[in-house]
């Protein structure tokens, strides 16, 4: 495979090979990639903006995970933190720090990734910035959204009684990952397959692999409440895992919460890994984090309403702040949660 180094194009001329032919497609993008600065007009709209910052080592090890993926995820986490807000995406910023082990290729697979998740939301990437590095691959993207003022959903609207809905299953990313860290683990464990091809055992296990790798933003569970009439009262994503953000979503509301185990949405390739390694699924699913899913309160009085929405299920109910925050399980016990969050590779 050809590999053309960085040097070759220096760092303007990188960045107009990586972004040339990028057409925006948003008309409060009154100017986009090649000044100072992007020009964005939002007539009178709300501006929402969120930032991650992505750290080679830290948040991802590209033993096994591909460039033009992580361009995807790393794109889609920031759009989907948009939708968290009830808002819609509209332009991002890539900012990229690289070391020399990195080549043109390198970064138009990256590039291929972001766009990819660009162009399935409706978001125009308008600018950035790169720079070397002399330890890896460092990662900084911000998406900036809008929304109506009345539309804006925040952490701390939740009220007593309010319904707990999730979209989608949880514990899938988790499970992807430590299939993931399995088999890095099996490839490391002989020498051998360092000088020979290895075929790590992922038969049967495509959909937690891809929840790892290519997390999707639920923007159609918010074209679904905007059509169903439906306002959260409060609403996140889940990245850290569901016990940490239900207890945010307390915590910022003044609430207490009751979530039953029975509810919790799991996919059954997600319990055969947990399964196999030996591991409580839902213990995954309440602190793996990752799914990217989106987990919100509304009124009691939409319970009919919510029903009608799919892959969108009501796992509880919001409390007194008194009555704490617990799970209830199977068998009726109340356990206190608590927030492990995800860890990411260290």
């Amino acid at each position: 495979m050809k590999r053309t180094e960085i040097s070759e194009y220096g760092e303007f001329g990188l960045i107009d090979h990586l972004t040339k032919g990028i057409e925006n497609v948003n008309a409060s993008t009154a100017y986009g990639i090649g000044d100072d600065a992007a020009v964005l007009d939002y007539k009178g709209k709300q501006t929402l903006v969120t930032t991650d910052m992505l750290m080679e080592g830290v948040h991802f090890d590209l033993t096994y995970v591909p460039l033009k993926h992580l361009g995807y995820k790393a794109a889609m986490v920031n759009i989907s933190d948009i939708y968290a807000m009830n808002g819609t995406p509209r332009q991002m910023t890539l900012s990229v720090a690289l070391s020399k082990r990195f080549s043109v290729e390198d970064m138009e697979d990256f590039y291929a990734g972001v766009l990819l998740a660009c162009q399935k939301h409706g978001v125009d990437l308008v600018g950035g910035d790169t720079t070397s590095s002399l330890t890896g691959l460092a990662i900084s993207i911000t998406c900036i959204g809008e929304a109506d003022k009345d539309r804006i959903v925040f952490r701390n609207g939740a009220g007593q009684n309010d319904l707990i809905c999730v979209s989608g299953n949880l514990g899938a990313a988790y499970m992807g990952l430590q299939l993931l860290e399995r088999e890095k683990a099996v490839y490391y464990s002989d020498p051998k397959n360092l000088q020979e091809p290895f075929s790590p055992d992922f038969a049967g296990k495509e959909y937690i692999l891809e929840r790892q790798l290519k997390p999707e933003a639920r923007g159609d569970i918010i074209e679904q409440l905007d059509k169903a009439g439906i306002k959260p009262t409060s609403m996140m994503d889940i990245s850290d895992g569901l016990s940490s953000e239900l207890m945010h979503l307390c915590r910022q509301s003044g609430t207490g919460c009751s979530v039953y185990e029975e509810r919790i949405p799991i996919d059954y390739e997600t319990a055969v890994m947990a399964e196999e390694l030996n591991m409580d699924v839902y213990t995954c699913a309440l602190n793996g984090g990752e799914d990217y899913e989106l987990l919100f309160t509304v009124p009691l009085t939409d319970h009919d309403k919510v029903l009608q929405l799919k892959d969108v299920k009501i796992i509880g109910h919001m409390t007194r702040p008194e009555l704490g925050q617990h799970l209830v399980t199977r068998s009726g016990q109340e356990v206190e949660l608590k927030a492990q969050g995800w860890q990411s590779n260290l």
